[in-house]
């Protein structure tokens, strides 16, 4: 196994956002065009939070109940990014190790991870998948 790789060899460069104002239709466009599980939210070029699948799927009732479709859309009016995201979300810098950063997902129990450069811009995504993925190729 390779040691002191960085993350950047892993995570996902190209990342799927939302703005803060935009609405919580965008967010699940995003997840289910993109077959994504976690959407950076940004305000002002920075990361103000992170909006995942499971929160979004904590709001709707059609996947649970037959005919609740207009109570879907009455709560996603409602509601906004703002109030469904997790707020100061965690980020890890671009040199961080892969091990480093399974460390966090270990003992912080995240599922995925902003990456940021120097100046703290988003520059990539890191998930659990992507790390269990670099351990399987290590086989």
């Amino acid at each position: 196994m390779k040691h002191r790789e960085p993350v950047s060899n892993i995570m996902t460069r190209t990342v799927f956002t939302v703005n803060l104002n935009d609405d919580l239709h965008q967010v699940i466009d995003l997840i289910n065009h993109h077959k994504i599980r976690h959407v950076p939210v940004i305000d002002a070029n920075e990361i103000v939070g992170m909006i995942s699948k499971t929160d979004v799927n904590r709001l709707t009732f059609s996947s649970l109940f037959e005919g609740q479709e207009d109570a879907d859309e009455a709560v996603l009016q409602i509601l906004t990014i703002d109030q469904v995201m997790t707020h100061k979300p965690r980020t890890i810098p671009v040199g961080m190790t892969i091990r480093e950063v399974a460390e966090v997902f270990a003992e912080e129990e995240f599922h995925a991870l902003p990456v940021v450069d120097d100046e703290n811009k988003l520059v990539g995504i890191v998930t659990t998948t992507d790390l269990i993925q670099y351990l399987l190729d290590q086989y």
